[in-house]
């Protein structure tokens, strides 16, 4: 195929190709591996080559892109229950084929006024479910590192203005590192980002952050925001948003709420509960590529004043001196770091007005029962430790000592645990993952795919105890 301008058979025809395969990858995944890691042979070589002077053959590089895409770990399945989660929903990824090919510039709002209306009535319909007041908005990122970069830079400006000296930032140590990142690159020192101790639930200890906030006036520093976790990435915890809401609004500083995880669980009943005091922040990130199931690199990042965001963004250049603002609609080149950026709302728009929101909340409210269902069949298991309850749909576990006891048994128990987790992820039927809360091993299992429904955890949940059964019979090799 020569011709960089395809012609309407051609097109026809090429699409025809790739939604067959795509459809069978697809109708496949309910049996495909969790994880695989035995190349094909030659694959290394075929997508590493160059490309040639002359055309290729379409389906033998979509059969290439396939062979690739089953390396490593298989996000878009059913047993994929490590980190978060999503799967990649078929019709974000049909909004995604129309939007490039359109290929409209979204970052200033008179190149494409009514995508750039379809995209801000979205996020202004999140902001309505976040409880946000009139006049709040949005802009749509690559996820929400950047969504939090943007945020950082807001409160910075509007806090902390020219002068950054000082400017100190209030985390836990459960708190997603890109909080941490977001004020480096905003250049405010390391250790301005403090640590507030959590509490035995592992949320952020109010009464310690209101103490640290004053001892650092006092210290003469300058506080100017508290970054609460609505679902944080470890352990899936929720902060205690309501009453850090009222510690930042006593003490002046922005109050920024991570809801990356959390975020797409205020569209149900138990999740507007769950994450209440939200509605009090200055500003909101969530990943819809999590919990709403869209595909890759879709962040949000709400404000509740968006002129503050503009503040600390905006910039002119000469060359755009012919395009001026629309009174109505934004200029999303101003709220966010991007000044080049894809049509992404298109991805947000067409599935919610497709698919309807109950159907987002209908499978919300499923993967909350599941991981109600894991908690209570591992807590039940006397092999297991399970320490905490899920606030949302992760479920955090580990084999006891040989006692049978909760205490630290230390290295060996955790090279168990590590052992644990091998067994389980070597199955191929299952990907889980870990992390270490104090000082100690977990095993973690989050519900999250739009895939994922009661067999796949019941699959997960016999997996996991005969794994264990084997490990208890000393069938593994040592290390």
């Amino acid at each position: 195929m020569a011709n960089l301008d395809v012609n309407r058979p051609e097109m026809a025809e090429l699409g025809r190709q790739a939604v067959e395969v795509l459809a069978d990858w697809l109708e496949a995944l309910e049996e495909s591996p969790a994880s695989d890691y035995t190349s094909p042979a030659g694959l290394a070589e075929r997508v590493r080559r160059p490309p040639g002077d002359d055309p290729g053959d379409f389906g033998e590089l979509v059969a290439t892109f396939l062979e690739a895409a089953g390396q490593g770990v298989n996000t878009a399945g059913p047993g994929y229950l490590a980190y978060f989660p999503a799967g990649g929903l078929y019709s974000a990824a049909l909004a995604e084929l129309l939007a490039n090919a359109a290929n409209r510039y979204t970052g200033l709002a008179q190149t494409a006024p009514a995508l750039v209306g379809m995209e801000h009535g979205v996020l202004t319909w999140l902001c309505e479910r976040f409880g946000l007041p009139r006049g709040a908005a949005g802009i749509t990122t690559t996820g929400g590192s950047v969504a939090t970069l943007s945020a950082v830079l807001a409160a910075r400006h509007d806090r902390l203005g020219e002068d950054l000296s000082g400017g100190t930032l209030y985390v836990t140590g459960h708190t997603h590192h890109c909080v941490a990142k977001a004020a480096r690159v905003c250049g405010l020192p390391a250790k301005n980002v403090r640590q507030v101790p959590a509490t035995d639930g592992l949320r952020m200890d109010v009464r310690a952050a209101a103490e640290l906030i004053a001892a650092d006036r006092a210290a003469g520093l300058r506080p100017f925001l508290l970054a609460g976790t609505a679902g944080t990435t470890g352990t899936g915890t929720i902060d205690p948003l309501p009453e850090l809401a009222g510690l930042a609004r006593r003490e002046g500083l922005w109050f920024h709420v991570d809801a990356a995880y959390g975020g797409g669980f205020q569209l149900t009943r138990r999740g507007r509960a769950r994450l209440a005091g939200i509605e009090h922040a200055d500003s909101i990130a969530l990943d819809p590529h999590k919990s709403l199931f869209l595909p890759y690199g879709t962040g949000v990042l709400l404000v509740r004043d968006p002129a503050l965001l503009h503040a600390a963004h905006a910039a002119d250049g000469d060359y755009l001196q012919d395009l001026n603002p629309l009174d109505d609609l934004p200029d999303y080149a101003n709220l966010g770091v991007e000044l080049t950026r894809e049509f992404r709302g298109l991805r947000l728009w067409l599935p919610l007005h497709l698919h309807g929101v109950r159907a987002f909340e209908r499978e919300l409210d499923e993967k909350l029962d599941l991981a109600a269902l894991v908690h209570r069949e591992l807590a039940a298991d006397p092999r297991f430790e399970v320490p905490w309850e899920p606030d949302l749909t992760v479920v955090m576990f580990r084999l006891r000592d040989e006692g049978g006891g909760d205490g630290d048994e230390g290295e060996g128990g955790d090279e168990l645990n590590r052992r644990l987790l091998h067994e389980i992820n070597a199955t191929r039927r299952v990907y889980l993952s870990s992390t270490t809360v104090g000082g100690r091993f977990y095993l973690r299992l989050c519900v999250l795919s739009f895939r994922t429904h009661a067999h796949h955890v019941r699959r997960a949940l016999r997996i996991v105890r005969e794994s264990a059964g084997r490990l208890a019979d000393g069938c593994l090799a040592d290390g």
